[in-house]
Parts: C-alpha cells; sequence; structure tokens
C-alpha cells in the first residue's frame, strides 16, 4: 500500500471548508470508524450503551490528514478543541491543569484499524510542579500524585519531544537500585518526586528546553505527536505488513483521566469476551493493581489473571463480566476490553473487535453461529484463507525427548524453531542472510516490530496475553511465548540463563511452543498438523473423538463450499499428486505441466530428440517418449476420474533438459586432456551452444517449439488422446483438456489446432471410441491478453498464466528480482506486496478483465481459470471471483485456501449485493 501523500493545494483547502474536526464522545457511534478511529468510534458506541466511559472528545481523521498534508492544524481546529475542553472542564467541574484540583486528560491515538502500540499516547497532561500538589492534596495520596507526574515527564519527553526513552528507564532502575526495591510500586513519594527532578533534567538536556508547565501547551503538543505517529517508521512498517492503507491517517482522543495508580483498591487491565489464543468461553485477562493502563501492555510488571480481580474487588468484577456480555452480544465476536478501576469505581477506556489466533477465529465463529448471533455467511467473513494456512502448518511432536527448560504463557499458536537472538537488528540482519531466529526479551516495544516480523517466533520473560508482544504476534499469525518468568534474559550480553543454570548464547538453536507455552533447547521434530490430517482423510469431522479444532474448520469449510461459484483445481504433474488434491477438496486439474514428466530417467530420450540431425532419429525419438507420455496420462486420469484434467503441452525452452553449459564444457576438456572418448559430450555441447538464449524465457518456447520441432506436439497430443480412449475403455470417465502455452496470436493456435484436431481423429478412429478433448491456450502474454477476443475464436478455454503474464507486464524476471530489489521496493512502500504473490489488480488485473470481456464476447460458454500461483492467494481469488472467472488452480496444500476464500468472496459479493 502506497504511504504517498495528498497534494495539497486548492483541493486540500476546499476538502475543509465547513468540516466539523471535533466529536464529543456521546455524538459518534461504532460505525464512524473511518472519521473517527477505531478507539473514538467505539468509546462513543459504549458511552451511546450507557457504559461507564470518562467524558472526553475525538479528534477526527480529517484533522489528521490536513496535519500531516499541510504541516498544520486546520485553522478551525484549536477554536473546535478549546470549545469541547470548555465542555469537558464544565462537566467534571474542574479545569485543566489548575493548581488546586486539576482536570488531567489523556491524549491517544486511535486509527481505523488496530495497530497495537505503533503509535502514539501520552497520559496525565495537565500535571506541572503546581497541579502535582493539588493533585496530592485532593486524592490524599502524595506518592500517587508524584508517581503520575513522573509518568507524564517520561511519556511526554520520549512522544512528544524525542528523547531517548532509555534515559528514563536507567534513572528509574537507578532510583531503584539506591532504595534497594525491585518494582516502581515500592518507591515513596521522596523517591518519586526526587525521580521528576531527574527526568526534567534529562528533558532540559536532551531536547533543549523545559519540560511545559502550561497544560494547554502540554496537550496541544501531545495532539501534534500523535498525528506525526502515523508516519513513524514503525507505524508504516506494521501498516505494509497489514496492508493497512496508508493515507487513512489517525484520530485523536482527549479524555479525562482516571486513574489506577491510587492504591491497592485500584488497578488496570485488559479483558477478553473470550480467549484470544484457544476461542474457549471463560475469563480471560489480566490485572495489575495500583498501576496504570501502560503498565499492563507494556509488559514491564507481571499481572495476575483476570480472575483473581473477584477476590481483589468483587463489586467491580461483577460489574466488569456484565459489562463484556453486554459487548459481546453488541458487536457479535470477541471483544478486547481495556478498563481501570479507580477506587472502587470500574470505568471503561476501550473496545475493540479483539486479535485472535487461527484457531480461536474458527472456533469462535463457529460457536457464535451456534449462539445465533451471526449466520453462515458472516461466519465466512470472520474467518480468512491465511488463518487456515496457519492451521496447517506442522506442530511439535510431544513424544520428543527434548530438554524442556521454561514454560510461559501461551500467547500465540505455532511450533517455531531458531537461533535465539537479543535484538531487532540481529533479527533483521540474520534473517535477511537466510537464519531462521527466535528473538528474545524480557518485554518487546513498538520499536522492535521490524525483528519481530523477521523472526520466526518471539519469546518474552515478562508480559500476559495483553502484553505488546502477545497482541501485535497474534495479529500477524507469529508463534509467541510471554510471560516465561524463570528464563533470565539479559539482552546486554545477548544472553538467557535457564533454570539449572544452562546458559543459552546468541546464536544458540531454541524451540518455542505457542500452544502451550513451552520453551525448549536444540530443535524439537515436529509431526503434521491434524488440520492437515483432516483434510487428508486421517481424521473424521463428528467423530467421538474429533479434535475441537478440526470440527470447526470442517463446518467453515462446509459453509465455503455451499456457498462458492468458483470451483477449485489443482496444479499437479503426477498421480499421486492428483490424488493427494482430490483428498484435499480440488475438482479438477488446472495444470499439468507435462515438462516435468520428461525429467529424470527420460532426460537421455530429450537429449537424443534434441540432438537428431535425421527427420528419422527424431522419429524415433517420438516414438520412444510416446508410450511414457500415455502411460503418464491413464494414470493421471485414473486418480482424477469424472474431473477435468488440463494438460498443459511442453513449454520450457530446450536448453533446460540439457546439463549445464560450464558442467558440460568441464567434461569435453578432461576428456579431451585425457584423449578419452567424448563424441556424446561434444555433440551435446554444441546442441547447448545453439539453443543458447539471451533471454530464454522470452524465446524458443511454449507454442513456439510446436511450431519449430515437427511432431513434438503432436506426439504429446496422441498420448493423451490414446490415454484417454483407454480409460474410456475401462470405463473409466476420462475429461482431458490440452492447453497450448505462450500463445500471443491466433495463428499459432489455429495451426496447432488443425494439428491436434487431425490427432484425434486418428486416434477416435483406430479405437473406435469418441473423444471430446478440449483444446484451449494459456494467456501469459500482453498480446494474448489484448487480442483475446481473436484468440478465443480457435479456443475453448483460456486458462490465465498469472506467473509469466506479470513478468511481462512488469517487465521482471522473477528468479532475479525477487532476490535483487524486491525487498528495497517493499520496505520503500513502491509495493505494499509482491506482484507475484498476490494480483497487480491495476495492471496484470486490468489485462485479465480485459480478456475476460473479450473472451466472452466472442465465445460466450469460454470456459475461463487461472494457474498461476495467484490461485491460491487469499486475495486474488476474491479478484478472480469478481471478474468471472470459473475456476482457480493452485498447488495441493493451498487447495483448502482456495476453496475458503472462494466462498467468502461469494459471500462477500452477496452481501454487497444485498445492501
Amino acid at each position: 500500500m502506497s504511504e504517498n501523500k495528498e497534494p495539497h493545494g486548492a483541493d486540500q483547502t476546499a476538502r475543509v471548508e465547513g468540516v466539523k474536526f471535533v466529536y464529543d464522545f456521546t455524538e459518534g457511534n461504532k460505525d464512524l470508524k473511518d472519521l473517527l478511529g477505531g478507539k473514538g468510534a467505539n468509546l462513543a458506541e459504549m458511552t451511546n450503551l450507557g457504559l461507564p466511559v470518562p467524558p472526553g472528545f475525538t479528534i477526527t481523521t480529517e484533522a489528521c490528514k490536513v496535519y500531516l498534508d499541510s504541516g498544520e492544524e486546520p485553522a478551525a481546529l484549536r477554536d473546535e478543541v478549546s470549545a469541547h475542553l470548555d465542555a469537558l472542564e464544565q462537566r467534571m467541574g474542574k479545569k485543566l491543569g489548575q493548581a488546586d484540583d486539576p482536570l488531567l486528560v489523556s491524549v491517544r491515538s486511535g486509527a481505523k484499524f488496530s495497530m497495537p502500540g505503533m503509535m502514539d499516547t501520552v497520559l496525565n497532561i495537565g500535571l506541572s510542579d503546581k497541579s502535582v500538589k493539588g493533585l496530592a492534596a485532593q486524592a490524599g495520596d502524595d506518592r500517587f500524585a508524584w508517581d503520575s507526574y513522573r509518568r507524564l515527564i517520561q511519556m511526554f519527553g520520549k512522544t512528544v519531544l524525542g528523547v531517548d526513552g532509555d534515559l528514563f528507564e536507567d534513572a528509574l532502575e537507578a532510583a531503584k537500585s539506591a532504595k534497594k526495591v525491585t518494582v516502581d510500586t515500592e518507591l515513596e513519594a521522596a523517591d518519586l518526586k526526587k525521580l521528576v527532578t531527574t527526568f526534567k533534567k534529562i528533558v532540559k538536556a536532551q531536547a533543549g528546553r523545559d519540560f511545559p508547565q502550561d497544560p494547554r501547551e502540554q496537550m496541544d503538543l501531545a495532539i501534534h505527536a500523535v498525528f506525526d505517529s502515523w508516519n513513524t517508521d514503525r507505524a508504516k512498517l506494521y501498516r505494509r505488513q497489514e496492508r493497512i492503507p496508508g493515507d487513512l491517517g489517525t484520530a485523536v482522543n482527549v479524555c479525562s483521566m482516571v486513574f489506577g495508580n491510587l492504591g491497592p483498591d485500584s488497578g488496570t487491565g485488559v479483558a477478553f469476551t473470550r480467549d484470544p489464543a484457544s476461542g474457549h468461553q471463560g475469563v480471560y485477562g489480566d490485572y495489575l493493581q495500583n498501576a496504570q493502563g501502560e503498565d499492563v501492555v507494556a509488559g514491564i510488571r507481571n499481572t495476575v489473571p483476570l480472575a483473581e480481580l473477584e477476590s481483589i474487588d468483587k463489586k467491580s468484577y461483577d460489574q466488569l463480566m456484565q459489562i463484556m456480555e453486554t459487548l459481546e452480544n453488541h458487536y457479535k465476536d470477541l471483544c478486547d476490553i481495556e478498563f481501570t478501576i479507580e477506587r472502587g469505581q470500574l470505568w471503561m477506556l476501550q473496545t475493540r473487535v479483539g486479535k485472535r489466533t487461527a484457531g480461536a477465529a474458527f472456533r469462535i465463529a463457529t460457536q457464535l453461529v451456534d449462539q445465533g448471533l451471526i449466520d453462515e455467511a458472516e461466519a465466512l467473513q470472520r474467518v480468512t484463507g491465511a488463518q487456515l494456512a496457519q492451521l496447517m502448518f506442522p506442530r511439535f511432536d510431544e513424544d520428543a525427548k527434548v530438554a524442556q527448560v521454561g514454560r510461559g504463557i501461551a500467547a500465540s499458536p505455532g511450533a517455531a524453531v531458531g537461533k535465539a537472538v537479543f535484538d531487532s537488528y540481529t533479527a533483521v540482519k540474520w534473517s535477511r542472510s537466510g537464519e531462521k531466529v527466535i528473538l528474545v526479551r524480557r518485554e518487546t516495544n513498538p520499536d522492535d516490530l521490524d525483528g519481530m516480523i523477521a523472526a520466526e517466533g518471539i519469546l518474552t520473560s515478562r508480559g500476559g496475553k495483553t502484553s505488546h508482544a502477545a497482541v501485535v504476534a497474534r495479529g500477524m499469525g507469529k508463534t509467541c511465548v510471554c510471560g516465561a518468568e524463570e528464563l533470565e534474559v539479559d539482552t546486554k550480553r545477548r544472553r538467557m540463563t535457564v533454570p539449572g543454570g544452562h546458559v543459552v548464547e546468541e546464536g544458540d538453536l531454541i524451540s518455542i511452543d505457542g500452544s502451550s507455552g513451552k520453551v525448549y533447547l536444540g530443535e524439537v521434530p515436529v509431526v503434521p498438523s491434524p488440520v492437515v490430517e483432516y483434510f487428508e482423510g486421517r481424521m473424521h469431522a463428528g467423530a467421538q473423538d474429533a479434535d475441537e479444532l478440526v470440527e470447526a474448520v470442517h463446518r467453515i469449510m462446509a459453509f465455503a463450499d455451499r456457498k462458492r461459484r468458483l470451483r477449485v483445481r489443482a496444479n499437479a504433474d503426477n498421480a499421486e499428486d492428483a490424488m493427494r488434491a482430490r483428498r484435499f477438496g480440488a475438482q479438477g486439474i488446472g495444470l499439468c505441466r507435462t515438462e516435468h514428466m520428461f525429467l529424470g530417467d527420460r532426460r537421455e530420450l530429450v537429449e537424443r530428440l534434441i540432438l537428431a540431425d535425421t527427420e528419422d532419429e527424431r522419429e524415433e525419438s517420438l516414438k520412444a517418449l510416446l508410450p511414457l507420455q500415455k502411460q503418464d496420462f491413464v494414470e493421471l486420469f485414473s486418480a482424477m476420474d469424472g474431473l477435468p484434467v488440463t494438460i498443459r503441452l511442453l513449454d520450457p525452452p530446450l536448453h533446460e533438459f540439457l546439463p549445464d553449459i560450464t558442467e558440460l564444457s568441464v567434461r569435453v576438456a578432461l576428456a579431451e586432456s585425457r584423449q578419452e572418448p567424448h563424441e556424446n559430450e561434444l555433440r551435446l555441447l554444441q546442441a547447448v551452444h545453439r539453443l543458447h538464449e539471451q533471454n530464454p524465457m522470452l524465446g524458443l518456447r511454449g507454442v513456439r517449439l510446436g511450431l519449430v520441432i515437427p511432431g513434438l506436439f503432436t506426439m504429446q497430443v496422441r498420448a493423451i488422446a490414446e490415454a484417454a480412449a483407454e480409460r474410456k475403455a475401462a470405463k473409466g470417465d476420462p475429461r482431458a483438456e490440452i492447453m497450448i502455452p505462450l500463445v500471443g496470436t491466433v495463428q499459432e493456435l489455429e495451426i496447432v489446432r488443425e494439428e491436434a484436431d487431425q490427432v484425434v481423429a486418428e486416434v477416435e478412429a483406430a479405437t473406435g471410441t469418441s473423444l471430446k478433448l478440449a483444446i484451449g491456450t494459456m494467456i501469459e502474454l500482453p498480446r494474448a491478453a489484448l487480442t483475446a477476443g481473436q484468440i478465443a475464436e480457435a479456443a475453448e478455454f483460456f486458462s490465465f498464466g498469472t506467473n509469466d503474464l506479470t513478468q511481462t507486464v512488469w517487465g521482471f524476471s522473477r528468479d532475479d528480482v525477487e532476490a535483487s530489489f524486491f525487498t528495497a521496493y517493499l520496505e520503500k512502500g513502491i509495493f505494499g506486496v509482491s506482484p507475484f504473490e498476490t494480483i497487480d489488480k491495476d495492471g496484470v488485473g486490468s489485462l485479465v478483465k480485459l480478456a475476460v470481456e473479450a473472451g466472452r464476447a466472442t465465445r460466450p460458454d469460454l470456459k475461463l481459470g487461472v494457474c498461476g500461483e495467484h490461485g491460491g492467494d487469499p486475495e486474488s481469488v476474491h479478484f478472480f471471483h469478481e471478474v468471472g472467472l470459473d475456476y482457480v488452480s493452485c498447488s495441493p496444500f493451498r487447495i483448502p485456501v482456495a476453496r475458503l476464500e472462494a466462498g467468502r468472496a461469494a459471500s462477500q459479493s452477496a452481501g454487497s449485493d444485498h445492501r
């Protein structure tokens, strides 16, 4: 997704005239996420529901866009903020930062899509050297007031003034060390007062200015800092990773402060209406007494399970449980909730539809259907093909004899093995060198995002299921174990000490199980996923001992298969792959690459064909290949009996069937030096030189081979026809489709088709069998797409070869560019995702759409499919549904993903049509 800004100028001015930039929490609702961001829209929704939300207001994403485009806030924004601040002060009966009884506010980001920890927040705005004393008097608690003040200076200094956060952390650690305590709650008011003085000196030295004492200046600068945080490197990286558009901007929420750090009867927590790791119903979340919200998600202090709140504060616990039930029934989904208790009073600070693991997504979707909260169509929108793919990855073998060295919280499932690294820079560096790594930290923070992306998994010694590491890992589908307290992580010395004293140095291999929370030394062997076993028929849904997850996947797949219009075929080149594909739900073969049949023991026969000097030698080689090809197709038709099998005639350049030119040259030179016979090697070398091309992928290949080498394609067509006749004689139901590759003009197809029709007629006459073999072509060249109307006159079907079409549209050689500059293109935001992974809708997609329309205009019953790797890509499947293809084809392992996404695409479009 592009991070480009919109142009400013007259259009920009016109866009903001008469626009309302600030909304009170009482004015919005959950459907205004584009304008108010997810946090602001949901705060408004909770306010509308009558839930206890501290009063406040939201500055819209439109204000952010103006600020980012022009470098200045909209002219009307300050007056609107002032009006809403006045109303808030009247409602609260106190003014922002007043000396005797100050109103304090938080300034928090809130984009349309959740970006946990990626943008900025500042709490306790309004505190100053004067008002801290008034807060202490009003609360009757000096320690609380000075703790709140040091938090403000620390957050403001780092977030707004750009001071290195480690300087504050080091000063805090020094204060604890001097006091000989281990947690900040053990510091007394006098200690915190000294810390405030230290923090202010750090700000002065690093920022070149004093910490601002004017509360309105604090608030305005914090608002600008939140706007600016939309374009930080970590926010851009996260958006690219999650494919979030870069032009949305963030809203800013200004909320009156409530305090969880007022003593043991206060606290803060995060709750889920269901377990985000498993999907099970119950009481899930974390609570921390005498703390502010950032303490929980930062993972700097270990929390207690939410269930313990019942014994700590029964009244607040019961109220929270009731609110959680209200929110889940209202949103009809798993809700993620942030709350604070201030001296026994519960306040709701945020709710959103919660991020969840892949397994939880499938379980929750079926649970909600059973509860009558959603229907099957909506259930399909609650899961994704990417999540299904995660569930198909192998898992650790629980019976393996390995050394378990620790156990933490199972925050995000998966089986991850890699070398331990202790900072994000090393994770990225080693990963780019091909190493698999596990990022090990005490706790992660937003600056660790690039390392988290690069790593196979994340391991932390602090934090719970609601910590930054856990939330971000779940969103990315990354394996994560948090809060493994028995592991002593020393990031400075780049090592981890495990129980028993064993030291894991950087580079040592470790394994983490995000499903159980277990940590192992070395590499743990893996076993197949139960979901794969289900698709292969080795585990049956509905059986008494069926895995709960398998049952949920089975039901969702049944929903998808009932809904989808697109059929799903497999790319398979032999009977074994074909049978596996059929077990995975393939409805035929969309691409059989015949060149794979010419490798191995048959390479010598192909060499003889290439080296043939006379027509008789060539005919002899083709005659030897014919029965072998025929048997290949007999086996394939048997495996896919009753289903279509699209066979692509030979496509790659012939030099691919010959030895490597360097290797062959060495062999010839050695033979000559030893005066050994080398006639055959010499002929091969001469053939390699003869066939050498500067750019073989744009040279003598595909249909061009069939036209230049007499008998090659007709041999293959005869093998297909004879195999089909043999299967019919055996009472089988072969449904062969012959596909001509790399056609760029209808004349090429007409010539090959004429020869093919003649061969099929000869086989029909010889066997007395009627064969209905469809003949079509691959659309993989821009010219083929642009002249599709003409080509359709000679083709009964099109199959889009989107791998080559992407190469030829972009002018990319895939094997070269992915390794050379794609990483830079992704980092710079030129690509949101590789065009070889997800179809480029604007370029390649436009040609596909044009070819579909032109082809069907010529031949209304033209069958249309796709056989490039995009056929198994979730986002691409939706595009192929929209443009009207009949089927997608992909590798066997991706068939379930394609089936699910085809169902989701049909369900989505039906919902859009209905609306």
